[in-house]
């Protein structure tokens, strides 16, 4: 009863959907027994809801419990690169050191969210972590280095960039031999805590990057591609030519 009078059931509903993960438990109780229509189906969506949340949070979970199984107790900083594949901008690496607790709900490999999503989870990542390193190579070094060294260079820096000393190294992906302490995950980005929060501020990061560069070099449709070869930008190259933030030795076969 609210001010002793029952509540409607489009008020029930609205409260039963704009609720709180955490209060849904006690909503859905309150209201299972109402047999007002409304009531009932928004019951049945937040029971939907729950399912949903429930798994994603035990998904997330998980990503915590290897991180701790993979990493142990102490400072574990988790590594990830974006912009490997892009035949312009820089090649960029996250390294995160992310706490027990407070849990980053959202957690994912960065390609499996969405772009509003990802700048969300990023926030809340520079929240809590205990530290985030960041490292950008530039299109001239990748060039001049090639790209497993290029790699190198990079992770080396964005664990240097922590400012701490880690007792474990998690990097997505194949063996890169940076860190004494490294160990290594394929698919480590959807599947370890701390290598997700990584992928996603690099990503985050480079992407920002590529769109300030598609104000200072327009026509290349870098702030929708982010640098990679869509059919847009290739065609650019061919029509314009290419531009300082292209690399020269990824781009042979569009000239």
């Amino acid at each position: 009863m609210e001010g002793g009078r029952r509540p409607t059931a489009g008020e029930v509903a609205r409260q039963v959907r704009g609720a709180a993960f955490e209060d849904l438990d006690e909503l859905v109780e309150r209201y299972s027994e109402d047999d007002r229509r409304q009531v009932q189906q928004a019951v049945a969506s937040a029971r939907r809801r729950l399912e949903r949340e429930r798994a994603e949070r035990e998904r997330v979970i998980a990503m915590y419990e290897l991180q701790r199984e993979l990493g142990g107790e102490g400072l574990v900083v988790g590594v990830d690169e974006v912009g490997r594949g892009s035949i312009a901008g820089p090649l960029t690496v996250g390294a995160v050191v992310l706490p027990p607790e407070p849990v980053v709900w959202g957690l994912n490999d960065s390609k499996q969210l969405t772009p509003t999503r990802r700048e969300e989870v990023a926030a809340r990542i520079a929240e809590v972590a205990v530290a985030i390193g960041i490292a950008h190579v530039p299109p001239e070094s990748i060039d001049a280095l090639g790209m497993r060294v290029a790699l190198r260079v990079a992770m080396s820096q964005a664990i240097e960039d922590t400012g701490v000393e880690p007792d474990c190294v998690l990097i997505d992906g194949n063996p890169v031999h940076v860190h004494p302490k490294e160990k290594t995950l394929v698919k480590g980005d959807a599947r370890v805590a701390c290598i997700a929060a990584a992928s996603i501020v690099a990503k985050v990061t480079r992407d920002a990057i590529m769109v300030g560069l598609d104000s200072e070099y327009p026509g290349y449709h870098l702030a929708e591609c982010k640098g990679y070869g869509s059919r847009a930008h290739i065609e650019a190259i061919r029509e314009l030519g290419l531009t300082p933030v292209h690399r020269v030795t990824f781009c042979g076969n569009f000239l």
